[in-house]
């Protein structure tokens, strides 16, 4: 009986797109894909941010360049993590029972993902600071303090996520690729709540409300600079240009981040909701939800490098190392071309 069901199992593997396959093919196809292609862009993309970083010093003068690192690394665990499901969905053996390796796997991205959350809320809170009290902020904010705040928030998660072993429920629906973790693995609303109450609404409030803060004492700031303009320039009888916030243009960079972080998690915390408290399941959902919310880990990376300029300047000094370090080894094998061969003390790499 148990060979028949595996035998069953094998030719009909467990997919949640549920597209046509081809009988030649006995692993999901299409799953496989969009996995894989949001592994290597996630991975790829928070390698080279963490790469800028430590190629360009000026992006380490922000107190916020702590917590955007700490969420590069977290993503970059996330990509890296991703490679777990990929290997379950080709059917490559994994070490452990699939049950476990489901749970570890959702925990994980769970911890990962709230480290993310709780950084961005952290440097909504460092920006606030920032521009709410500009005189004492270096003393409020400090290395050392920054240093613990990252480690409380790795603690914190980790933390948060931890009863899903103890059976309160399923974290997540990072795991549901595994055939266990879709089909054995229930949630429950109480667990959901608590998660929700802990992690995901205070996040939500404290971004919504420094952020609007932020931008209500800049549009102040630039009003009575605009104010104080043209009183000195009816006066001089000369036109003064309006400076606005110095922090808003940095605030809008983290804030676009922010937003879209939001966006991208938004479906995946209300199919979460709904299957939690009205029982409402639907694979293509549950795994269309999941993995837009961890092609997150990837956006991060595109919208800092749209949208800082010294990142942007990072970004070229790195690319121009590689490039250099690539024309060395071909320059290296002929040093001296065949035309200038009588220039030979001249010819050096």
């Amino acid at each position: 009986m148990n060979s028949t069901l595996e035998g069953n199992q094998s030719s009909h593997p467990f997919c949640l797109l549920a597209v046509n396959y081809l009988e030649t093919i006995n692993f999901c196809l299409l799953e496989v894909m969009i996995i894989v292609f949001l592994t290597v862009l996630i991975i790829s993309g928070n390698i080279i941010v963490i790469f800028v970083f430590h190629c360009a010093p000026l992006l380490n003068h922000h107190t916020t360049s702590y917590f955007i690192q700490t969420m590069a690394y977290a993503d970059l665990l996330v990509g890296v993590s991703c490679l777990v499901p990929s290997l379950s969905l080709l059917h490559y053996p994994l070490p452990l029972e699939e049950s476990l390796t489901c749970q570890i796997f959702g925990y994980v991205v769970s911890v990962l993902k709230s480290v993310s959350m709780a950084s961005l809320a952290c440097i909504s809170i460092d920006r606030y600071i920032a521009i709410t009290k500009p005189l004492t902020y270096n003393t409020l904010v400090t290395p050392w303090r920054l240093r613990i705040c990252i480690l409380v928030i790795w603690l914190y998660s980790t933390l948060v996520f931890l009863p899903s072993f103890f059976h309160w429920g399923k974290p997540g629906y990072h795991g549901d690729v595994f055939q266990w973790c879709a089909e054995s693995w229930s949630t429950d609303p109480y667990f959901t709540f608590f998660i929700v109450m802990m992690l995901y609404a205070p996040a939500a409030f404290i971004v919504c409300f420094t952020y609007f803060n932020i931008f209500r004492i800049c549009q102040q700031h630039t009003k009575e600079i605009s104010e104080r303009r043209a009183r000195f320039s009816s006066q001089s009888g000369e036109a003064g240009e309006v400076q606005s916030c110095p922090d808003k243009r940095y605030a809008m960079v983290l804030f676009r981040i922010t937003s879209v972080f939001y966006i991208l998690w938004l479906p995946y915390i209300i199919y979460f909701l709904l299957e939690s408290s009205a029982g409402f399941s639907n694979r293509t959902a549950s795994f269309l939800t999941t993995w837009l919310a961890i092609s997150n880990s990837f956006c991060n990376c595109v919208i800092y490098s749209l949208s800082n300029s010294v990142f942007q300047k990072g970004l070229k000094r790195l690319s121009g190392a590689v490039c250099a370090s690539c024309v060395r080894p071909t320059t290296a094998k002929d040093p001296c071309p065949s035309k200038s061969k009588g220039l030979s003390n001249g010819c050096h790499v």
